[in-house]
């Protein structure tokens, strides 16, 4: 091309005539545009980083805390934006590896980074579709020779073009069972990647103690899995931020004393067994929800709007870790 003035990205450009990768196909706003030697290109006002920019501020607004994560994760977006950017000017690169691993305790926030995640990689142009389909071992592994392999190539395909989110993944590594069919997974699944690294991003996820067991056995799963991100507990005080912003998005308030209720619950339900994270702040709320109706029922009054927006202290006390200072059983470690 001709060294004339330079022509920033959004300027009318034909496209190339055949996308570098398969996965580029997604839409003509993904569509990567050849640029010239002398062209600049802003990475800022591109549509396209826009897009990310936008996912990346929506997983700063529902997530609270996690910033090692949210680094990770811009940093992710910013490698595949030059990555970009590198093609548009026509300089020839490898495709990055994206397959990944998520590490944390459950209700630490794996699922929805693997959603942003994938509008993130589809609005580069990494992926066909935003979608992340979750599986587990159930889903993967027969109960019979031959059943393996159909059940897992499945799974693929319907991820295909998306994200195949792997839950608790470790369960499919069992040493202690010589016939075992997870293994059968893991090597179909160690060829889809390496084959299929155009069409498929797999995130497995699961604790991290077991996680390092599961890699650590599979030198060649390991080897595929460049993007390793840890999710920590919450703390305390994100806990109560995160109670905050789950019953704004409902239309509730706690009033003073409510808050310094739920406060104190969270303080004894996190020495509990069983504690998830944002997912038992959330059964706990929907308990509270259930008293809170329970009592506005049995009111002798008609009700205003505060009554029926308002979470009071009565509503978190009347959990049984007040009353005995430890959960009944299961049902009560997940919130009563």
């Amino acid at each position: 091309m001709a060294a004339d003035a330079p022509t920033r990205f959004g300027s009318e450009r034909p496209t190339a005539g055949a996308p570098p990768r398969a996965a580029r196909d997604v839409d003509e706003d993904a569509a990567v545009e050849l640029l010239g030697e002398h062209d600049e290109l802003d990475l800022h006002d591109a549509a396209v980083g826009g897009r990310v920019e936008e996912t990346l501020q929506a997983l700063e607004n529902e997530l609270v805390g996690l910033e090692p994560v949210k680094t990770r994760v811009r940093e992710i977006g910013a490698l595949l934006l030059v990555d970009r950017a590198r093609q548009q000017f026509g300089l020839a690169s490898s495709r990055p590896t994206l397959h990944m691993s998520f590490t944390g305790g459950p209700g630490t926030g794996k699922t929805t980074v693997a959603q942003r995640m994938a509008q993130m990689l589809h609005a580069l142009g990494y992926i066909r579709s935003p979608k992340v389909y979750t599986v587990t071992r159930d889903d993967l592994v027969g109960q019979f020779i031959g059943h393996t392999a159909p059940k897992t190539k499945e799974a693929i395909a319907r991820a295909a073009g998306g994200i195949l989110f792997i839950d608790e993944a470790y369960y499919l590594f069992r040493p202690e069972n010589e016939r075992d069919y997870g293994q059968e997974v893991i090597e179909i699944l160690l060829t889809e990647m390496e084959s299929e690294r155009t069409n498929l991003v797999v995130i497995f996820a699961g604790y991290e103690d077991r996680m390092e067991t599961f890699f650590s056995a599979n030198p060649g799963l390991s080897s595929r899995v460049p993007h390793h991100i840890a999710f920590d507990d919450y703390t305390h005080e994100e806990l109560v931020r995160i109670a905050d912003l789950m019953i704004a998005k409902e239309n509730f308030v706690f009033d003073d004393h409510g808050r310094a209720a739920f406060s104190e619950y969270l303080s004894l339900r996190m020495r509990e067994p069983r504690f998830s994270n944002a997912r038992s702040v959330r059964n706990a709320i929907e308990r509270c929800r259930l008293r809170q109706a329970k009592r506005l029922v049995e009111l002798e009054h008609p009700l205003t709007r505060d009554d029926l927006v308002t979470l009071t202290a009565a509503d978190v006390h009347g959990s049984s870790l007040f009353q005995t200072g430890v959960g009944d059983g299961p049902t009560d470690y997940e919130g009563a």
